[in-house]
C-alpha cells in the first residue's frame, strides 16, 4: 500500500529535487541535464519528478525563479538597512556589496539566472517576474546618482553598464581567472568607484551614424 503524503513531504521533495537541479544546471548546462539524471540524484523511480513538475523546461523556470527571488530579497534587505545621514553612494555600496555576496555563497543559484540560455517570457510568470523585479531594483540605483546630481549621463545607460562591469568581475571570480589580481573586495570597490566618478564628469555622446555620413571619433 503506498504512503500517504503529506503536505510537508511533498515540500520537501520539491525542495530536494529544486536543490538538486540547481546544482546540476550549473554545472552541465540545461542540455547536460536529464529527468532520468535528476532521479538517480534523488534516488527516485524516472517518474518521480514528472509528478511534481511538469517537465525538465518547468524545473528550470522554478528553480531559475526562485534563485532572482533570493537574490533580489538580498539586495532589498542591503537597501532597506539605512543609517541616518546616508546617501545614494552608501546605499549602492551597500547593495553592491549584497551582490557579490550573494554570487559568492551562491555561486550556482547565480549561475542559472545569468549563465543559461532560456528565455525569460509569459510562459513562465513567475520567473519573468522576479527577473525583472531583480533588474529593475539593480539599476534603480542609478536613478538615485542622478536625483542627488552625481550623474551626468543617462542613468539607464549608466545602470546596465554597471550592472554588466559586476557581471563581468563576478564571473571572472567564478572561472577562477583573479589569481593575480588585487583583494577581491578592494577591487570590486574601485570598480564602482571609478565608474561613478567617470559617469559624473564625462558627458556621453553618441557615435555619428557612418550610413549618414557622420564620423566617428
Amino acid at each position: 500500500m503506498p504512503r500517504y503524503l503529506t503536505e510537508q513531504d511533498i515540500a520537501d521533495f520539491r525542495a530536494e529535487l529544486c536543490r538538486v537541479a540547481t546544482e546540476r544546471f550549473a554545472r552541465f548546462g540545461v542540455e547536460g541535464v536529464t529527468m532520468r539524471q535528476l532521479a538517480e540524484a534523488l534516488g527516485c523511480s524516472p517518474k518521480t519528478p514528472y509528478r511534481y513538475f511538469k517537465d525538465k523546461a518547468d524545473i528550470l523556470a522554478t528553480v531559475r525563479g526562485q534563485a532572482f527571488g533570493r537574490f533580489a530579497d538580498a539586495l532589498e534587505a542591503a537597501a532597506a538597512r539605512a543609517l541616518p545621514g546616508e546617501g545614494p553612494v552608501d546605499r549602492a555600496r551597500r547593495v553592491g556589496e549584497a551582490y557579490h555576496r550573494f554570487a559568492f555563497e551562491n555561486p550556482h543559484a547565480y549561475r542559472i539566472m545569468f549563465d543559461i540560455a532560456a528565455p525569460l517570457d509569459d510562459s513562465h510568470p513567475e520567473l519573468a517576474a522576479q527577473a525583472e523585479r531583480a533588474a529593475g531594483f539593480i539599476t534603480r540605483q542609478a536613478e538615485d546618482f542622478r536625483a542627488a546630481g552625481l550623474l551626468d549621463v543617462d542613468p539607464q545607460m549608466f545602470g546596465w553598464a554597471m550592472w554588466a562591469a559586476t557581471h563581468g568581475l563576478v564571473m571572472l571570480r567564478q572561472a577562477g581567472m583573479l589569481g593575480e589580481a588585487p583583494d577581491y573586495a578592494a577591487l570590486a570597490s574601485f570598480q564602482g568607484a571609478l565608474m561613478l566618478k567617470g559617469a559624473g564628469a564625462i558627458r556621453h555622446t553618441p557615435p555619428a551614424d557612418k550610413k549618414k555620413g557622420g564620423k566617428t571619433r
